[in-house]
């Protein structure tokens, strides 16, 4: 029997109630929530004034991030930045995936702070939180323009992305690359099409993914995999066939996550559990539990990443066992070394005679 599906196209089922507001909508009984249309995107401008984010996480493998988006229309199930939309006044459930905001402002926000002399060339990546490369950047275009400016200044760029759609930007990438100043991570959860158009509905299929990481590694862009997120129980047994295929494509490297579910993610993820994956729920759960103290979540530094434990081993074990059948290249790491202050030919300069 196929399961329910409240929403089509929709990672989340529900509104959770934000834990910061003290006021929420409350159906009353005439409600029935699996009828209630489908909310659609709508999209709003976020006018904040800087744009590199910066964090301070030994977990994470950058300090400084950019996001040209709020929210993600990918609407994964699972996702751990549904949280950041509480902030804004919203909710980490269907509003996450459906109210987006919009930096149309970014790539002039980003010209300005590596123009400062106060910015001194690191790794940037995009994005920290909410994909680069969601559904509307097609049209919008934000991405491509922040790539283009940092393209201008030569300054390293990491990204991670769930959507083919960073083939688009090959032109770009491919000039950054000859610096050694960019690589892509495509995130593959899953081989199973069938599993992700439920799990991360408006991502990119798994096939797609895997022809992004070979047309980008055809192109000379350094390319890896991120599996993630391993989901106990439920995707755990794919690992070494997602390494396997994206090292064939060209991917020279692997890393993985395993998953957590922090705040309002929780709940979010146990109904899509209950309404597409019934029968797996109460194992993917309880593995859940095993590998994060008797919890579903613990935000413990050098343990949300990867979990604790005999089954965290395990999976570890795994990644490892198939990065060395993959026998992935060496890649030198991106640098800054070519990092670059283009003159504006807008501003007149005045040499020393002109000023007499």
């Amino acid at each position: 029997m196929e399961p329910r599906v409240p929403y089509r196209g929709r990672g989340a089922a529900v509104n959770p109630p934000n834990r910061f507001e003290t006021v929420r909508l409350e159906r009353d009984d005439d409600w029935d929530g699996p009828d209630d249309p489908a909310p659609a995107t709508q999209f709003f401008q976020d006018k904040t004034r800087s744009l590199i984010s910066r964090n301070s996480s030994p977990d994470i493998g950058f300090s400084a991030s950019l996001n040209p988006y709020r929210g993600c229309e990918h609407g994964c199930a699972y996702c751990y930045a549904r949280p950041t939309h509480e902030y804004l006044g919203f909710s980490a459930g269907l509003d996450f995936e459906s109210k987006i905001m919009v930096k149309s402002d970014a790539p002039a926000l980003l010209r300005t702070a590596l123009s400062s002399p106060r910015w001194l060339p690191e790794v940037l990546a995009m994005s920290g939180v909410t994909d680069c490369y969601q559904p509307v950047e097609r049209r919008l275009k934000i991405t491509r323009g922040c790539l283009e400016v940092l393209a201008e200044f030569l300054q390293p760029v990491s990204i991670i992305t769930k959507n083919a759609l960073v083939t688009r930007d090959i032109d770009v990438l491919k000039e950054l690359a000859r610096f050694q100043a960019a690589r892509v991570t495509l995130s593959v959860s899953s081989l199973r099409p069938e599993l992700a158009r439920t799990l991360e509905p408006r991502a990119a299929a798994p096939p797609s993914r895997l022809a992004a990481i070979e047309a980008l590694a055809k192109a000379g862009i350094p390319v890896f995999v991120n599996v993630a997120p391993v989901i106990p129980g439920l995707n755990d047994f794919e690992m070494p066939a997602v390494i396997e295929r994206a090292a064939a494509a060209g991917a020279s490297g692997a890393g993985f996550t395993i998953l957590r579910l922090p705040y309002a993610v929780a709940p979010i993820f146990e109904k899509w559990l209950g309404d597409h994956q019934p029968d797996a729920k109460e194992k993917v759960l309880h593995r859940i539990r095993e590998l994060r103290g008797g919890r579903l979540n613990d935000s413990s530094f050098g343990k949300r990443m990867i979990g604790e434990g005999p089954y965290a081993r395990h999976v570890s074990d795994l990644f490892q066992a198939a990065c060395r059948r993959a026998q992935f290249p060496t890649v030198a790491p991106l640098s800054g070394a070519h990092f670059r202050r283009p003159v504006d030919d807008r501003q007149p300069e005045f040499g020393f005679a002109d000023q007499i």
